[in-house]
């Protein structure tokens, strides 16, 4: 991290500065030089223009993402768990990481008492439509729903519930489903937390979903979702479930040469690893201020 500052001109604080100052810091500095959404407005990831970098300056980032799990897979640590939770994001991604759980459970690397698929009610675009399957599918929700349906073969809802009024950004929906071997499935579209600036993020499908299911204290939750996500959503999910229902959770990235079927995922430009590790520096941050409320950093 400090050579990746210094890169673009900064100066990391000393080794020695409060986690709450450093992060702080982190957030101010990463705002300026990797916030490259912001720079367009409410613009998806892989909508933002790549600015230019160097070799070197690739070959830097590269290897600090790594460093910092951003990038190679890993195996779930355990074999047993109560809940698999798995991500959604753009249609691709939700079509990656359902067939991905889909695998976990079915080769019998995890055994899990449910899953769920978390999204929300975001508009897919037409770049999105990547297999004759999603072709009707309206929101990220829909797409969760076929990523699911297609990899752990169930058939119609069994459960289908939601708001008065949908695709808004304080509506929501929950689809239940039941895999062949009677594992019961869950997708949800979640509710934003503040439906009148923003959609739904990544802590209000986590809350959404912990509203809808019985959790006990203990109960190990696995979470799927990309290798570039992995820190920021793993600190969300540490806060909104480890924090907020003493639940134990792990989060990995799914591993695209698992996969069959489905869309391999495509090498993501430098400021897409800038963008996510300005991402994880703010959960971190959020994480930080929620074990430490009255410190001020």
């Amino acid at each position: 991290m400090r050579d990746l500052v210094a890169a673009f001109d900064g100066t990391l604080p000393a080794p020695d500065t409060a986690t709450g100052v450093l992060l702080s810091w982190l957030d101010r500095f990463s705002a300026e030089h990797w916030d490259f959404r912001r720079r367009y407005g409410q613009v998806e990831r892989d909508e933002v223009p790549p600015p230019r970098c160097t070799a070197p300056t690739t070959d830097l980032i590269h290897a600090t993402v790594t460093a910092l799990g951003l990038v190679q897979p890993v195996r779930p640590a355990a074999r047993r768990y109560h809940h698999l939770l798995v991500l959604g994001g753009l249609a691709p991604a939700c079509l990656q990481r359902t067939g991905y759980a889909a695998q976990l459970v079915r080769t019998g690397v995890v055994e899990v008492g449910e899953v769920a698929a978390l999204g929300s009610f975001r508009p897919l675009r037409p770049t999105e439509f990547v297999r004759s399957d999603l072709d009707g599918c309206g929101y990220e929700v829909d797409a969760m729903s076929v990523g699911i349906r297609a990899g752990f073969g169930c058939d119609e809802p069994v459960e289908s519930r939601s708001s008065a009024e949908v695709g808004t950004p304080g509506s929501w929906a929950v689809r239940g489903y039941r895999a062949p071997d009677g594992l019961p499935l869950r997708v949800l579209a979640a509710p934003s937390g503040e439906p009148a600036s923003r959609r739904a993020n990544t802590a209000d499908t986590y809350h959404f979903w912990a509203r809808q299911v019985r959790l006990n204290p203990g109960d190990r939750v696995l979470v799927v979702t990309s290798p570039s996500y992995v820190p920021f959503q793993h600190c969300d999910a540490v806060r909104m479930l480890r924090l907020g229902y003493g639940c134990a959770v792990e989060t990995v990235g799914f591993d695209t040469a698992q996969l069959t079927g489905v869309p391999p995922m495509p090498t993501l430009a430098p400021d897409r690893y800038l963008q996510e590790v300005r991402s994880a520096i703010r959960s971190m941050d959020s994480l930080y201020r929620a074990l430490t409320p009255t410190t001020g950093g």
